[in-house]
């Protein structure tokens, strides 16, 4: 494994320098009032060059910056998960009311600092990068979620997530202190190393409950979820369609390279996944069981996206080459199937101002088209045949099964699957089974409506495509080096 000066890495930093051109860009035009119309298309068109650079850019297990960052398949693999979710959530933005136009400037600006910030958590190899890279994506998340200032709900909403985000963030920075002070190192290889030696198990524990705290709060894990229902309930629905799928897998992915690199081969004194475990099994349980007596529709997806990150940590008690496949399988299909979700859900607060289960009632006879392809994403949500998220939670169990450790986390999952039927299908109930004859039909941006469209097709179509995936997957995963 090479290091390479800060010079011989631009390079392989494109991307990222194409982001940062953008950011600029995107900042000096928000300041002039004549350019500010041209903040919108700067920011697409910033994120279209980045993904062509992304797609020319090699995969290398050379360390970048002496020693900062990898660009590895794995980390490319994230890298086009995040890419795609700000580009669709940037292209819907334009004519959403959630956020004012007086501040669409900055609000794109946060969106591409926050996508740097994630590209910097997927490649991660060093400890000071990987907090500098999460507060990267915290604080402009602080800022988007209560940008609508005059908006009360968002006002709260910026506020809870700045409190609960500052402390998880310092307990994680204790506890990549004490990495520090047991290697005397910065870089995780080095710390790998230096772990694989130390025989205090009780000091390495509680390492690992402080950097989960961190990690956990990224992902929305349980206990440290709190801050999710409440922020999604508050923030634009755009911002909340964003968070609840890109920052996720930047947090996976971190979760995957950090496990996988320091605590792999101390496992047999540590046996960190049955902690894992039982935190999966909570985070489904009660991301499930609190969405169950939710009206309000962002507050339901919240906990939904609670309950699917329990489902991908069952795979990641599961320490094996298989297990993380089986994560960023699920990961894939779940971009789609939740953001088409979110999708339907601005459409319907944009046009109806409905923000309530109650206030769907009837929308399935007016837009038959819409509605339809939103109930296949709730199928795919609640895992049912045969759609991508049944497909995505076999493979998942399978893994689990195949293992045999952790078989009662498997009938969990199941019946949290069989719990999640309900509440998905209360917004079916209200959408084709409840009359508003009141109800006037009103017109989907053209640009949100193939979103809605184009996304909720994947769980369907990804038929034809999945075994190559899981092909891929394994290929990114063997070029990585962890394994």
């Amino acid at each position: 494994m090479e290091y390479l000066s800060n010079i011989n890495s631009l390079t392989s930093y494109l991307p990222e320098l194409m982001i940062v051109v953008t950011i600029l860009a995107v900042f000096i035009m928000e300041s002039i009032s004549s350019y500010r119309p041209l903040t919108y298309i700067t920011t697409i068109v910033g994120l279209i060059f980045a993904g062509l650079l992304l797609m020319i850019s090699s995969s290398s297990t050379n360390l970048l910056f002496e020693g900062m960052i990898i660009n590895d398949s794995l980390a490319i693999f994230f890298k086009w998960l995040i890419l795609l979710s700000t580009l669709s959530i940037v292209l819907i933005s334009r004519d959403d009311e959630s956020v004012l136009d007086e501040v669409k400037g900055e609000y794109y600006a946060m969106l591409l600092i926050i996508t740097l910030g994630m590209f910097a958590m997927v490649s991660a190899k060093n400890l000071l990068m990987i907090y500098l890279a999460i507060e990267m994506v915290s604080i402009p998340s602080y800022i988007i979620a209560g940008i609508s200032k005059n908006d009360r709900e968002s006002n709260e909403a910026s506020l809870k997530y700045v409190i609960y985000g500052s402390f998880a963030s310092g307990i994680m920075l204790f506890g990549l202190s004490f990495l520090y002070g047991i290697a005397g190192s910065l870089d995780i290889n080095v710390v790998a190393s230096k772990l694989a030696s130390f025989d205090s198990s009780l000091t390495v524990y509680m390492i690992i409950i402080f950097i989960l705290v961190g990690f956990g709060y990224k992902i929305s894990m349980v206990p440290f979820h709190y801050w999710t229902p409440d922020v999604y309930q508050g923030a634009p629905i755009t911002v909340t369609a964003f968070l609840s799928v890109a920052p996720k897998a930047a947090g996976f992915a971190i979760l995957i390279r950090f496990f996988y690199t320091l605590f792999i081969d101390n496992i047999e004194m540590l046996q960190w996944p049955q902690l894992i475990a039982v935190m999966a099994a909570l985070t489904m349980t009660v991301g499930n069981v609190l969405a169950l007596n939710q009206t309000n529709i962002k507050r339901l997806l919240a906990y939904s996206s609670i309950s699917h990150v329990g489902f991908m940590l069952v795979a990641f008690s599961i320490v094996s080459i298989d297990s993380v496949v089986s994560i960023m399988f699920y990961m894939f299909f779940y971009i789609f199937m939740n953001l088409s979700a979110f999708y339907m859900a601005i459409y319907m607060s944009n046009k109806y101002g409905a923000n309530e289960i109650d206030q769907w009632n009837g929308i399935g006879l007016k837009t038959p088209l819409l509605s339809f392809f939103m109930v296949l994403s709730l199928a795919s949500l609640a895992g049912l045949p045969p759609t991508s998220g049944f497909v995505a939670k076999v493979y998942v169990l399978r893994n689990l099964f195949a293992d045999s450790n952790f078989l009662w986390l498997g009938v969990v999952a199941i019946i949290n699957t069989v719990i999640s039927l309900y509440y998905y299908f209360k917004i079916v109930r209200a959408m084709y089974f409840m009359k508003n004859d009141e109800l006037v039909v009103q017109n989907c941006n053209p640009i949100l409506f193939w979103s809605i469209i184009i996304f909720s097709l994947q769980n369907i179509i990804f038929y034809f495509y999945w075994p190559n995936l899981i092909e891929s997957l394994n290929m990114i995963l063997i070029n990585t080096g962890i394994f």
